[in-house]
C-alpha cells in the first residue's frame, strides 16, 4: 500500500512578516552621508597644515614641533586601525562609525582651545584615535548596500572623498584662521563633524543597513545568519594572496604621502613660489591624487567586470605610468614640462587605491571585513603615510628634496612585484575563503535529523553533494 508524505509546513516561515522592500534612494543616502564624513575626517586632519605659520608664531615652535602633530595621528590610525576595525565587526559598524565621528569631533574642538604644545599634541593624539577605524568600517557599509560589481568605482569615490577633504581643509582653514583666528578654524571642522554624525546617526542603522543589503553583496554573517558564523582572524591573513594585496596598499601610499606631506615645499624651493601660492599650487595636485582615485576605480570596474583576476594586471599597469612620470618628471628641470608630467604622476599615484580594496573584499570573509579594511588603513598609514614623508625628509637633509622625491617612486617597484604575486595565487586565495564557511543547512547533524528534513540518507547525500559542486564552481 504506497502512502503520500504529508508536506511540512515551516512555521517560522509562515508566521515571519514579508521582507522589507528595498529602497533605490536609501543606498546612495548612505553612500553620501560616509563621504561626507570622510570629507569631515580628513578636514579634521589636515586643516592644521594650513595654521602652521600662526602655531609657529604664538608658541615658537620648532619644525619637528610641528610636523609631531602630524605624526601622531599617522601613528595612531596606524596601531589602532585594525584593534578598532574587529571591534568595529563585533559591536556594529553603523554604531561605530557614529562614535568614531563624535570623537574626532570632540578632539578637533579640544585642538581650538589648547593652551600649549603639549594640550594640541594630546588633542591630536585623539583625533587619531577617532579616526582610526573609521575608513575600514565605512567602507565595509558602502559594500553592504551595493552590488559587488561596483567595489573598484565606490572605494576609489571613498579615498578621492580624502583627498577633497585635505583640500577644502587646508584651504578653508587658512581663511578662517586668516579672518577670524587659527582657533576658529578647528571650530568650524568640529561643528562640521558633529552635524554630520549626527545626521548619519539619524538616517543609518544596522538593522535597516541589514534590510536594505543588495542581492548581489554579501550579507554581513553576524547579522544574516541564526547560527552567527563569524570566520577566525587567523583568514585575514590565510593566503598569499591577500597578503600581496596588503603590502601594495601601503607601498603605493608612500609616495602618495611623500607628495602631500613635501609638494608645497618643493614648489616653495624650487619654483620660488611664497608659502600660500606653493600650497595653493600643491592644492591642485592633490586634486588630482583624489580624481585618479576616482577615475581609476571606476575603470578597474569597467575593464575587470567579467574577469576579476584582471584587476591585478590593471593596478601593474597603472604603477607602472605612476612610476615613470614622477622618476622622469622629478628628473627634469623646473618649468612646464616638469608640471604637466608631475599631473599626470599625481593622477596615476593612488589610481590602484579602489581595484586593491576590492581585492582585498574578495580574499576576506564579510563578518570580518571592517577588520580586513582595518588591515589595509594600517598598511597605508604605517608603510605609506608615516614612512614615506619620513624617509624623503631624512634623504632631502642629504641629497636635496628634488633628487629624495624622485627616488620615492621607486616605492612603485616593489609593489610591482607583489602584484604580479599576487595574482599568480589568486585563485587559491579566493578559493580559501570560499571554503571557510561550512554550510550548516545542508549538514544535519545527524542520520535521524538527515531522514526526517530530506528523506533518506542517500537523497541527503545527494543534496550535499551538489551543494559542493556548486560551491567548487
Amino acid at each position: 500500500m504506497e502512502t503520500k508524505a504529508t508536506p511540512e509546513i515551516d512555521c517560522a516561515s509562515a508566521t515571519s512578516p514579508p521582507p522589507t522592500p528595498r529602497s533605490r534612494i536609501y543606498p546612495w543616502v548612505v553612500l553620501a552621508l560616509i563621504l561626507g564624513l570622510m570629507l569631515s575626517d580628513y578636514m579634521s586632519r589636515q586643516v592644521l597644515s594650513s595654521i602652521y605659520p600662526f602655531l609657529k608664531q604664538e608658541w615658537d615652535l620648532s619644525d619637528a614641533e610641528l610636523a609631531s602633530f602630524h605624526s601622531v595621528v599617522a601613528l595612531m590610525v596606524g596601531l589602532l586601525a585594525l584593534p578598532l576595525s574587529i571591534l568595529a565587526d563585533r559591536w556594529g559598524r553603523v554604531k561605530s562609525i557614529v562614535l568614531m565621528a563624535t570623537i574626532w569631533s570632540v578632539a578637533t574642538l579640544l585642538c581650538a582651545v589648547a593652551a600649549g604644545y603639549e594640550q594640541m599634541l594630546a588633542a591630536r593624539f585623539l583625533v587619531g584615535v577617532g579616526e582610526a577605524a573609521f575608513g575600514s568600517a565605512g567602507i565595509a557599509v558602502i559594500f553592504s548596500v551595493f552590488a559587488a560589481r561596483l567595489r573598484a568605482s565606490l572605494s576609489g569615490a571613498f579615498y578621492a572623498a580624502g583627498a577633497m577633504g585635505s583640500v577644502i581643509g587646508v584651504a578653508l582653514g587658512g581663511t578662517v584662521a586668516t579672518s577670524l583666528g587659527w582657533r576658529w578654524s578647528f571650530g568650524v571642522m568640529a561643528v562640521i563633524g558633529f552635524v554630520l554624525a549626527g545626521l548619519f546617526s539619524l538616517v543609518v542603522t544596522d538593522r535597516r543597513i541589514v534590510q536594505q543589503q543588495s542581492p548581489e553583496a554579501e550579507a554581513p554573517p553576524a547579522e544574516s545568519g541564526t547560527d552567527g558564523y563569524r570566520a577566525p582572524l587567523s583568514s585575514l591573513f590565510s593566503s598569499v594572496s591577500v597578503l600581496c594585496a596588503y603590502a601594495t596598499a601601503g607601498l603605493q601610499m608612500f609616495t602618495v604621502g611623500a607628495l602631500t606631506a613635501w609638494l608645497p615645499s618643493f614648489f616653495n624651493r624650487y619654483y620660488s613660489l611664497a608659502p600660500d601660492r606653493a600650497g595653493a599650487v600643491a592644492a591642485v595636485y592633490f586634486l588630482a591624487i583624489g580624481l585618479g582615485m576616482l577615475v581609476g576605480g571606476i575603470a578597474t570596474d569597467r575593464i575587470c567586470r567579467n574577469t576579476p583576476d584582471r584587476r591585478w594586471s590593471v593596478a601593474l599597469a597603472l604603477c607602472a605610468v605612476a612610476a615613470l612620470l614622477l622618476i622622469v618628471g622629478f628628473g627634469l628641470e623646473p618649468g612646464p614640462p616638469q608640471l604637466a608630467l608631475l599631473a599626470g604622476g599625481a593622477l596615476c599615484a593612488a589610481s590602484i587605491s579602489g581595484g586593491i580594496t576590492s581585492v582585498v573584499a574578495s580574499l576576506t570573509h564579510p563578518s570580518l571585513r571592517a577588520s580586513a579594511f582595518g588591515t589595509v588603513t594600517m598598511s597605508n598609514s604605517v608603510f605609506g603615510l608615516a614612512l614615506g614623508p619620513f624617509v624623503v625628509g631624512l634623504a632631502a637633509d642629504r641629497i636635496g628634496l628634488d633628487v629624495s622625491l624622485q627616488w620615492a617612486p621607486l616605492a612603485y617597484v616593489a609593489a610591482g612585484a607583489l602584484l604580479i604575486i599576487g595574482r599568480r595565487t589568486y585563485s587559491a586565495g579566493v578559493q580559501r575563503v570560499e571554503a571557510l564557511r561550512p554550510d550548516t543547512s545542508v549538514r544535519p547533524t545527524s542520520l535521524a535529523d538527515r531522514t526526517r528534513t530530506h528523506g533518506s540518507p542517500e537523497s541527503s547525500s545527494n543534496r550535499v553533494d551538489n551543494e559542493s559542486n556548486r560551491l567548487d564552481n
